[in-house]
């Protein structure tokens, strides 16, 4: 059996779903089994796959004459042409970023849906992404043999809002990165003194964006007025964010909340391995990565309680329900006051973290692939 993967989001995202294409893919190989194989596609005007590290995980086919762009407007007026014609013939195809183009009679498909968020919350998604997925996605779910998604949770939300029937819907946890050890702390010091990070800080991972809650986080750490630290967004700037900005400049703290961005991988390490808790309040998650990474790396997480995320972090988190600024700020002090507690939290998150792998992700998605392939 060939399973042929549609690698476009690799290419093109840094964050969480281009992760997701990178890691399966790389993975996958190594989980085939006898007589099955794994080929990539992708659309490579601009030449970015080649010599990726995670290209490595299977035969890549490229097309490099066509902007990858032009193929989706034609798939979106015409409806043609089927995507085999530049990908190749496989018995399965995976498109792990939501929608499935065109294919012709009797392909078979798998899916991943990793959330319904834009369904649940429009209003948190970018106008033309929104469009896009909204027009798209009710049509997918219909046609796909099998969709995967990242948990239970968006499981159930996928029986509920798309009416998919349960047997075609398989969650499959994702996994996480073997992360190097953090650098010694003289270097790690350093690292943070370079991104203005001298006082103890809260720290805070992921775009900016409607459905993190950055403003209540905001609103949170104003509560903290015995907290003589910072609080540490790491994270590009994403859509919507104009409520965001004015949320932190607006801030009587304002002088307090480090904006930092996206920064290189030894500084992220030298981040984590410096905060003294991981504050959450997320309105929705279809998995959760930032605060199970925070897990996996020994820093205690404050976590709304909510979505998916019971589910993924556990017992190790200390859970929030609703969003009260003052409950959040009790919370958050809790943890900041009691040694033994963070001890206690450190350990339980690091086993719980330990449950995700890639290499059991991708054993995961063989089954569907074959599943989808039968019919």
């Amino acid at each position: 059996m060939k399973a042929c993967v549609d690698l476009q989001a690799g290419l093109g995202q840094t964050g969480g779903i281009g992760r997701y294409v990178r890691e399966l893919f790389r993975h996958l190989g190594a989980e085939a089994g006898e007589g099955e194989r794994v080929e990539g596609f992708c659309f490579d005007f601009h030449r970015r796959y080649r010599g990726a590290d995670w290209a490595k995980g299977g035969q890549v086919r490229a097309c490099r004459w066509m902007p990858g762009r032009i193929a989706q407007a034609a798939w979106k007026r015409l409806h043609a042409p089927p995507y085999g014609w530049f990908a190749g013939e496989a018995d399965v195809y995976h498109f792990p970023n939501f929608v499935r183009p065109p294919l012709g009679k009797g392909k078979r498909s798998v899916v991943t849906i990793h959330d319904l968020s834009f369904l649940r919350m429009p209003e948190t998604t970018e106008k033309k992404n929104l469009a896009w997925l909204m027009g798209e996605i009710q049509r997918t779910a219909d046609t796909a043999d099998a969709i995967l998604t990242d948990s239970r949770f968006s499981a159930g939300e996928i029986r509920e809002l798309l009416g998919v029937e349960e047997e075609r819907i398989f969650p499959v946890w994702l996994g996480l990165d073997s992360f190097p050890p953090p650098p010694p702390e003289a270097e790690a010091a350093a690292l943070r003194r370079e991104l203005g990070l001298e006082r103890p800080y809260l720290l805070m991972v992921g775009t900016l964006e409607p459905r993190k809650n950055i403003p209540f986080l905001v609103r949170v750490f104003e509560e903290l007025r015995d907290f003589d630290g910072d609080l540490a967004l790491v994270g590009s700037l994403g859509w919507k964010t104009e409520g965001i900005l004015a949320a932190i400049e607006s801030s009587p703290r304002r002088d307090r909340i480090r904006r930092l961005g996206g920064i290189r991988d030894d500084q992220l390490a030298a981040v984590y391995a410096g905060a003294a808790a991981f504050v959450y309040p997320t309105r929705y998650e279809g998995f959760g990565f930032p605060p199970l990474e925070a897990m996996a790396r020994g820093v205690p997480v404050v976590s709304a309680r909510n979505s998916s995320l019971p589910e993924v972090l556990g017992d190790a988190p200390r859970w929030v329900d609703g969003f009260d600024a003052a409950g959040w700020a009790e919370a958050v002090r809790s943890v900041l006051g009691d040694a033994e507690g963070r001890a206690a939290m450190r350990r339980a998150g690091v086993s719980q973290a330990g449950r995700f792998t890639w290499a059991e992700t991708a054993r995961e998605t063989w089954a569907v692939y074959r599943r989808a392939a039968r019919g």
